[in-house]
């Protein structure tokens, strides 16, 4: 029996990625697992008067949450008595890294959580570039490892039965529109759609795009650019106030602060192109979802992103650099055929769902 850790994914309302992981995973998981949440320095049944779980020795205990000692009273006595046997997903070490556009909470959880990390039987990393990042912070300790870690990839099926749909057709020229009926009948037209998804915060870059996509509206470009995510309380009101003051000036900037998964699924099949300015990921999910529905992505030049944008369909941009982001952009709302062979690149691929991420956890496990 796998006893699955939702201590906060089972409570939480936000549509992080953290979240989405746990949520998933749990799902497609099945019979197989069990969830648990962490209370009163016991694994409980969910419910707050939830009877003890009766965790055997064969059993794993796994989670895709982040923990330590400090939140978890008695978590790390649970772990040193080890009445079962442990496992995590590990995400990222973007806490440690850029520490002063990260929730204060997270700076300080994040190195005694991933120096427990160590004491597990498995790690399972979300990405090549996590793994050699939590490896090297251990040899950097100079502590060796008892867990033996494990790169897993993340599902990309957005939703289950979300499959490509064909692109929005548009014109040819530096004008692109989106043809579509409105309910009443008739013809009419709409801007071409850039979709970019994240938290508000610095991390995820969304100042820089809209200085990128004012500059395009400047020269004459009509499209759209939509911003879905909620706002980061503690970096990212400055982004927030920034992209409310420019939607007075250029009304293509359309903001959804917290899109259910059904809204956001629309997004994604009216975008042109969806867009990833980000600075620093430990995986690169959304990318992932955007190219299994058939969408272009124009994304940041990181590593973690080319494990998985390199296959077709994405374009990928020096992070923070203003003229090859603006070119990228400019070019895929207005070369036709060249946007034609992104969909078609994109949406040829085989990336993996949530069905094989579990397969491959299920393998890891029983290794």
């Amino acid at each position: 029996m796998i006893f699955f850790d939702v201590t906060k994914s089972g409570k939480s309302a936000h549509h992080s990625g953290i979240m989405r992981v746990s949520r998933r995973l749990l799902a497609e998981l099945g019979a197989e697992a069990r969830p648990v949440v962490w209370r009163s320095g016991r694994w409980r049944r969910p419910g707050w008067r939830g009877p003890a779980a009766e965790i055997a020795a064969s059993d794993w205990l796994l989670t895709a949450e982040l923990f330590c000692e400090e939140e978890r009273p008695g978590f790390a006595r649970f772990m040193s008595a080890r009445p079962c046997r442990l496992a995590a997903v590990f995400h990222d070490a973007i806490p440690l890294k850029h520490p002063a556009i990260t929730w204060p909470q997270s700076v300080a959880r994040h190195p005694a959580y991933m120096t427990m990390l160590a004491d597990l039987d498995r790690v399972l990393a979300v990405s090549e570039w996590s793994r050699n990042e939590l490896t090297a912070f251990w040899q950097w300790q100079g502590r060796p490892a008892r867990a033996e870690v494990h790169t897993i990839t993340l599902g990309a099926d957005f939703l289950p039965g979300a499959v490509a749909s064909p692109p929005p057709a548009t014109r040819q020229g530096a004008q692109p529109r989106e043809t579509i009926v409105p309910p009443g009948g008739g013809d009419a037209t709409e801007p071409a759609r850039l979709l970019c998804v994240g938290i508000l915060e610095p991390r995820k870059n969304q100042a820089f795009l809209l200085d990128v996509c004012a500059g395009l509206w400047d020269a004459g470009l009509a499209f759209e650019l939509h911003i879905a995510g909620r706002v980061n309380p503690h970096f990212g009101g400055e982004i927030e106030r920034k992209l409310l003051a420019m939607q007075k000036a250029y009304p293509g900037i359309k903001y959804h602060r917290a899109p259910d998964d059904a809204g956001l699924l629309g997004l994604f099949r009216s975008a042109r192109a969806a867009v990833f300015p980000t600075i620093a990921e430990g995986c690169g999910l959304p990318p992932m979802e955007a190219l299994r529905l058939g969408v272009p992505c124009v994304c940041s030049d990181l590593p973690v992103l080319r494990e998985h944008t390199v296959g077709g369909g994405c374009i990928a941009a020096a992070p923070g650099d203003r003229d090859a982001w603006s070119a990228a952009l400019r070019r895929i709302l207005t070369d036709d055929a060249w946007h034609a062979e992104l969909c078609a690149q994109a949406a040829n691929r085989k990336l993996p769902g949530w069905a094989d991420t579990a397969a491959q956890v299920r393998a890891i496990l029983r290794g």
